[in-house]
């Protein structure tokens, strides 16, 4: 999401100006390659580290442009929402002490964060979703103020025609139609980075891709969004719906998602990787750019081809190959998009020694994994494993094997012998490899966070065990172990509560139409010992309210009576913003039992007495 001087109002002129400095770039790149002027025999690493902002009460915490201020150190830079941040850590030379020297920048620049944030009463959290962000937290104006942002969603809503629809089934279900692209805001990933040779990339790019499940799997930390328990990486689901430019149609036909994990391996140079995206992606973003790439080129001079890094910025790889320059000289990396920020540093780096080990030692056998290995197998491990994480089977080389052997017998030794042979220091190989092992014996982050979270809902009302495992959540991470070295959470007091409706709410909810038979509607509050239902029209709207006091004044309800009949028409309705104490007045005031709970129109949940 890096560049930020972009346009909203793009004319036609300045589109097709766009175009041609976008093949004006692909011509510089192709004479880069032929001409040998892309770096070679050198492998750095970097990353980019997303983290999420919490109040005392362990929910978002909408500071991020203010932190930003206070920080002020180049390293940190804005995300989509105003309770994100991003650290862009220092590229490194992979040798020695690399993956320490990068621990400890990362440390000290979270320390930085972290002592600011105190004197806002923010804490920071390392997740891949967040687990107490609602659905108020995606609305428009929580989008953090930035030309770029705006325009990436005015450009988004306008091409997907009608709003963007989620659909995610895990052990819980959600489904539901959102007016913007804020739900990419829930994620929070590590991002890495790792420099190629040019003259590899189909070899390196191809065997980054058939890597990705088995890794995905043992890293896995984001199995909750909005309470409900979805996929143990629910980020690979949410993130290419969020951003799905692609309207629906009555039509059957293929349409590349902007966010997906390809079609099938790599060929060619990555010159042909970028012409293919080019044709299956129009370019959503523009910006004023001076100069001609090619030119600079046959100049001598190593242009920055802003126009094809611009529009590669709005099409989400997995694993994403990317141009860049560095010193002065160009190079060639693949990005790592599919690992989840956290559950701690230390868990991060380790997934980072493990997939740039994998990358370095990948075994000569592999250079041609297209002709070992079939795409749909490796796009499949990668599904298998963002659903049920390390418990995943994965397709390998034809067979069927789990994630825990495929690492311990072929993986971690491919990646311990890549760390050697770039010379890596032992200590930080057995060090963080060690972690690796330890999640594979014992819990991964969503094993954790699901086990945990189950347990608190016990003894607790969802809202509050989602604060109490984000509270968790930050004591542990605060400790510096590793996630499989975390005890159980503990239930935690929340004197700060702000005790909002959406708090207390049931979401459970049952409703009845209102030409619906009364007689029913009054044994399934009997069979359900429920005493409130909402009653809703043809088309989905509330419309009145039964409840069991005002249907036990109707003595002669007949075969033919409807809800219609017998329903409270005048009804007070309140909102999820709204105060505990509010509602409770209004309630009070009005002498009512339970207020629906309507979100810009829409049913989510009823407040009683009992919630209350």
């Amino acid at each position: 999401m890096g560049e930020q001087s972009i346009h909203q109002n793009f004319s036609a002129v300045q589109k097709a100006r766009f175009s041609a400095q976008l093949l004006e770039d692909l011509d510089a790149l192709e004479l880069l390659l032929k001409e040998g002027k892309i770096e070679k025999g050198i492998t750095r690493i970097g990353a980019e580290q997303e983290f999420c902002l919490v109040d005392a009460d362990g929910r978002p915490a909408t500071c991020a442009m203010e932190l930003l201020e206070a920080v002020n150190d180049e390293h940190f830079t804005s995300e989509l929402a105003v309770f994100n941040l991003e650290i862009n850590l220092d590229p490194l030379k992979l040798e020695g002490d690399a993956f320490s020297k990068m621990q400890n920048q990362l440390e000290t620049l979270l320390q930085l964060a972290k002592e600011k944030g105190k004197e806002k009463e923010v804490h920071i959290i390392l997740t891949g979703i967040l687990p107490t962000i609602t659905k108020r937290e995606l609305e428009e104006d929580y989008m953090t103020p930035s030309p770029r942002y705006f325009a990436l969603n005015e450009r988004l809503k306008e091409l997907k025609q009608g709003g963007f629809s989620l659909y995610l089934a895990g052990v819980d279900e959600l489904s539901v139609k959102h007016e913007n692209v804020l739900f990419e805001a829930c994620n929070t990933s590590f991002q890495m980075h790792f420099q190629i040779d040019p003259d590899d990339f189909e070899s390196a790019y191809n065997w980054s891709q058939a890597i990705s499940g088995p890794l995905l799997g043992i890293a896995s930390n984001s199995p909750i969004l909005l309470g409900r328990e979805l996929w143990y990486e629910t980020r690979i689901g949410l993130f290419q719906q969020s951003i799905d430019s692609r309207p629906s149609t009555f039509a059957l036909k293929e349409q590349q998602a902007r966010v997906s994990f390809g079609r099938d391996w790599a060929k060619g140079t990555i010159v042909d990787y970028f012409k293919n995206e080019i044709a299956n992606h129009r370019s959503i973003l523009g910006k004023e750019i001076e100069g001609n790439s090619f030119e600079k080129v046959k100049k001598g001079e190593t242009p920055k081809l802003a126009a094809l890094n611009l529009h590669n910025g709005t099409i989400y790889r997995w694993n994403r190959p990317c141009y860049g320059v560095g010193g002065g000289k160009a190079h060639v990396r693949i990005e790592n998009r599919y690992v989840p920020s956290g559950p701690t540093v230390i868990d991060e780096m380790a997934n980072m020694a493990f997939w740039v080990g994998l990358m370095m030692g990948r075994p000569k056998k592999y250079d041609n994994i297209r002709e070992k290995m079939s795409f749909r197998d490796a796009k499949s491990n990668f599904i298998n494993a963002a659903r049920v994480g390390k418990r995943a089977q994965m397709f390998w080389l034809g067979n069927k094997v789990s994630i825990e052997d495929l690492i311990l017998e072929e993986f971690l030794p491919i990646a311990e012998k890549g760390l050697s042979k770039a010379g890596v220091d032992q200590k930080d190989i057995t060090r963080l490899l060690e972690v690796i092992r330890g999640r594979l014996r014992g819990s991964s982050g969503s094993e954790w966070i699901i086990r945990n979270f189950r347990n608190l809902k016990k003894e607790s009302k969802q809202d509050d065990a989602l604060v109490s495992l984000v509270k968790n959540l930050h004591a542990f991470e605060e400790r510096g172990f590793p996630v499989h070295l975390w005890a159980e959470a503990e239930k935690v007091e929340i004197p700060n509560n702000p005790n909002l409706v959406s708090h207390a709410m049931s979401t459970l909810l049952f409703r009845i139409g209102k030409y619906d038979s009364a007689e029913l509607a009054l044994k399934i509050m009997e069979w359900k010992n429920i005493h409130h239902v909402p009653v809703e029209d043809e088309k989905g709207k509330i419309c009145g309210l039964l409840t069991w006091g005002h249907l036990a004044k109707f003595k002669d309800m007949t075969a033919s009576t409807m809800v219609a009949d017998v329903m409270i028409e005048e009804i007070f309705v309140t909102e999820p913003s709204t105060t505990l104490e509010e509602a409770k007045s209004l309630m009070a005031s009005e002498g009512i039992g339970c207020l629906p709970v309507l979100n810009k129109g829409h049913l989510v949940g009823i407040l009683t007495e009992n919630d209350i």
